[in-house]
């Protein structure tokens, strides 16, 4: 192999493995009080999104609030923190993508920033809160 065609692989792997490292290192960042998914069952009869139709891997946030909720208790999800500099949000899954993709796909589904939610269990206003915002 000529040295030049050497150079020029060894530099493209170089760059494949440092974009690799950056984009596997956004999920390290954290930056404040970290925000959450609540889902808290509700009564009356409101438009709600179907979330047995929702797949787990494109909302795990809504459906991880949605699995932790009781009839009577509210279901929080796993903590998501945003990033420093506003990177992490560009490359990385956050509950703001999933309501907003909810929100697009049922408009009238909505009470200010929060989803109703249905599921076999019932109805649930899902919400995104921050833990120790003032």
């Amino acid at each position: 192999m000529r040295s030049r065609t050497r150079n020029l692989v060894l530099a493209t792997l170089g760059l494949v493995v440092l974009l690799l490292a950056l984009v596997a290192g956004l999920g390290l960042l954290k930056s404040g009080a970290p925000y959450y998914v609540t889902a808290t069952p509700v009564e009356g009869d409101h438009p709600a999104v179907n979330a047995t139709a929702l797949s787990e891997r494109r909302f795990p946030y809504t459906t991880g609030a949605l699995r932790n909720a009781g009839a009577e208790a509210a279901g929080w999800s796993d903590p998501y923190w945003r990033g420093y500099v506003g990177l992490k949000e560009a490359f990385a899954h956050s509950p703001f993508d999933e309501f907003s993709a909810l929100r697009g796909r049922s408009g009238n589904v909505t009470d200010g920033e929060a989803i109703y939610v249905r599921t076999d269990a019932g109805l649930f206003r899902a919400e995104i809160v921050r833990e120790g915002r003032l």
